[in-house]
């Protein structure tokens, strides 16, 4: 990433603005804003997907839904620059093996940190799922609202679910029910 180039373009935002870029509040801000955007919104571009371990599953063990919910996803709609801010659920069906945990959220949040889409971001992780874990099968759901929608435009409150199932969750409708139920239940998104 180019953080001069950033830098330089955010000065030229307040600029345009016509704030004063003297007032000691707004003097560091063009740098402050680039490192930021660099270095943690959009770092989901420069640094590569999360190292996926994986651990076979024993023969005979017996497995059902493994789901991890209460995900943040933090992100910035590709759209108006503006972030969205939700919770993702992910669940799979152990095909040979398991993940830990907490790659699960290293998923979500290494695809959220960029311009994104919701609709995109959804089917991202559960496509990457499925790639480097290879499960039988991938549930993913987000529910985020969008300040796009909230501080601009309609200037309405209101959130967005999305979903994304592969391989047994897609075409096993008792499977996804139990997927969807099972987080209806919980509140969990």
């Amino acid at each position: 990433m180019d953080v001069p180039k950033i830098e330089a373009g955010f000065r030229m935002v307040l600029e345009g603005l016509g704030v004063n870029l003297a007032d000691v509040h707004l003097q560091d801000t063009p740098r402050r804003t680039a490192e930021s955007w660099a270095g943690e919104l959009c770092a989901g571009l420069k640094e590569p997907p999360p190292d996926f371990d994986v651990f076979p599953l024993e023969e005979g063990y017996p497995t059902g839904m493994i789901a991890l919910d209460r995900i943040p996803v933090k992100s910035i709609c590709a759209h108006h620059m503006l972030p969205f801010l939700g919770e993702a659920v992910i669940a799979y069906l152990p095909g040979a093996s398991l993940c830990g945990l907490s790659k699960l959220s290293r998923v979500v949040n290494h695809f959220a940190r960029r311009l994104q889409l919701q609709e995109h971001l959804t089917h991202q992780i559960a496509g990457f799922l499925q790639e480097r874990l290879q499960p039988a099968g991938v549930g993913v759901l987000i529910k985020a609202t969008h300040f796009c929608m909230e501080v601009r435009g309609v200037n309405h409150s209101g959130s967005m679910t999305t979903t994304a199932f592969l391989g047994s969750l897609r075409t096993d409708p008792g499977l996804r029910d139990e997927f969807l139920r099972l987080y209806r239940a919980e509140g969990a998104v």
